[in-house]
């Protein structure tokens, strides 16, 4: 027979399952900048390579 009253571990699954949440946003979101910052030096470095073959 089931107990009567509150379920038992409702409150940490939510706590546990918000904080994992929170953290594949975070890398998720870290991911994409990385992947920005290398693309903006790599522009960079190819504008350079670029203009000093031209000079």
């Amino acid at each position: 027979m089931p107990k009567k009253g509150k379920a038992k571990n409702t409150m940490n699954k939510a706590k546990h399952s918000k904080l994992m949440a929170r953290k594949t946003n975070k890398l998720r979101l870290e991911k994409s900048k990385h992947k920005e910052r290398l693309k903006l030096i790599i522009k960079k470095a190819n504008e350079l390579k670029n203009s000093q073959d031209h000079s």
